[in-house]
């Protein structure tokens, strides 16, 4: 998180959504019950290093490892926080002094600390362990709000594909080696996902929709959802029926990965560079848009998703759970998680961003992919995103790509005239005027290295400290 958000949030103080605590040198002891209050209401913030007041105190700098990694085990814990929950704590530094940042998501499950269920008000904590009417309630709203927890008692975990779970735990450990369910077996990762549930109104347990649209097997699929399915459709020339098709009744993971490459087959990429860096426009819009489709649809719903590519723009529509009605302002809106298990899975597989900041994506990139025209998202009954795509912005962008690629190409000949004499990676990004060393060696370095036109002096040993770059002088002779 930015500072400046963070600042933003201690100046507004606590409330409903926020809380303060001071944890100088240790975790507060009721940091817990905060965290499931929010977990069991609307989630929040927590910050960690702030006292009452709202007056920044700080996290002695010596305390700080051992604090975090207390919080990310005692989450992780299911007799601490019952489902468990895994979150890592973001340390920002404001006025010098380090705090640890939590934002805490709403649950779509009712949670426990210390075997208590907490629930959250403007006068903080409240344990309603020992009053019936008010867990009830909390049950009856966090079933009637997320069909994706409907529990089927009789899949069992030879319904889900194994194979897909140890591609989960790759892709987890892609994004963080130290991700814990990188090493649980595959029952200790559905719970910790949240994809296996108890009721504890009517008794039921076993696996939830949730886990048999991430991971089920397709006929399993069908069985319980026989509806399910995503439409993608190319529709240029045959506007009456369609050009190209994909019919995609499959998990949500695969659903995802056929989207893109639908994607990839039918809309351009133009060159765009983002500070120096190469970067897709076309897989950064349509990465929040395949996304949005699958983790925030309303899937007892029997209307089908459809992905539409026309000739200047691609719409993609699905059924909704609608909190309000007409066109969402970035600008102004607020985010509600509609399927949040499903969400979270997403994000810790690296295929979702925070709730609201892809939407702010979305839009920034479209801007540049259409030539300066807005996305709309409209909310109701129906969700839809709607992206212009025309040929002429597309034109645009290119122009845009072929200037900044000019920049690049004098940036290759100034390395090569630099490296005459043989020099070090530092002593390069030094003469560029470049810092980031990982967007160095791969954007700039590698190819030049691929290309033949940069050359090892150790070329044996790769990865030696001692490695030095140089090039070739021209052959006089070569034409």
């Amino acid at each position: 998180m930015i500072s400046e958000q963070l600042k933003s949030i201690i100046r507004d103080g606590e409330g409903l959504t926020v809380e303060f605590k001071e944890c100088r040198d240790q975790i507060n002891r009721d940091v817990y019950e905060t965290v499931c209050a929010f977990l069991n209401r609307s989630g929040g913030h927590i910050v960690l290093g702030v006292d009452d007041n709202g007056n920044i105190t700080g996290i002695d700098a010596d305390a700080l490892p051992q604090i975090k990694k207390d919080l990310v085990t005692t989450l992780n814990n299911s007799q601490k926080i019952n489902p468990p929950l895994y979150i890592l704590p973001e340390t920002v530094n404001v006025e010098g002094k380090n705090l640890l940042y939590l934002s805490i998501p709403e649950s779509s499950q009712v949670h426990r600390c210390n075997g208590k269920i907490f629930d959250r008000n403007e006068d903080g904590d409240l344990d309603i362990t020992n009053h019936p009417d008010a867990v009830a309630h909390l049950y009856i709203r966090k079933q009637s709000s997320f069909s994706e927890n409907r529990i089927y008692p009789y899949v069992r975990l030879e319904d889900l594909r194994g194979d897909l779970i140890q591609r989960v735990r790759k892709m987890v450990r892609a994004e963080n080696p130290n991700h814990p369910w990188g090493v649980m077996n595959d029952e200790e990762l559905l719970n910790s996902a949240r994809l296996y549930q108890h009721d504890y109104q009517t008794g039921k347990e076993g696996y939830t929709l949730a886990a048999i649209l991430l991971l089920g097997k397709d006929e399993v699929i069908q069985s319980v959802l026989p509806h399910f399915k995503t439409d993608a459709i190319l529709r240029r020339a045959n506007l009456d029926r369609y050009d190209d098709r994909d019919d995609i009744r499959t998990n949500l993971i695969e659903s995802y990965d056929r989207l893109m490459a639908f994607v990839a087959k039918h809309l351009p990429d133009p060159f765009y560079l983002e500070n120096d860096l190469r970067i897709s426009l076309r897989d950064h819009i349509f990465r929040e848009v395949v996304t949005n489709m699958l983790i925030h649809r309303e899937y007892i719903n029997g209307f089908p998703a459809k992905f539409i590519i026309g000739t200047n723009q691609v719409v993609a529509e699905n059924a909704n759970r609608p909190h309000g009605h007409g066109r969402i302002n970035p600008s102004n809106f607020t985010p509600y998680p509609k399927n949040p298990v499903i969400a979270r899975f997403f994000k810790e597989i690296g295929r979702a961003d925070e709730l609201g900041s892809g939407v702010r994506n979305l839009y920034n990139y479209t801007k540049i992919y259409s030539g300066g025209a807005d996305p709309q998202l409209l909310e109701g009954d129906v969700f839809k995103i709607i992206v212009p795509v025309t040929a002429q912005a597309t034109a645009q962008v290119t122009a845009q790509a072929t200037a900044q690629a000019t920049v690049q190409v004098d940036k290759q000949d100034i390395i090569i005239e630099f490296c005459k004499e043989p020099k070090t990676t530092s002593e390069i990004m030094e003469h560029l005027q470049l810092t980031h060393r990982e967007n160095f060696r791969k954007h700039i370095l590698k190819p030049l290295l691929e290309n033949g036109i940069l050359h090892m002096t150790i070329p044996e040993k790769p990865t030696s400290p001692n490695q030095k770059y140089y090039s070739k002088p021209k052959d006089p002779n070569h034409v």
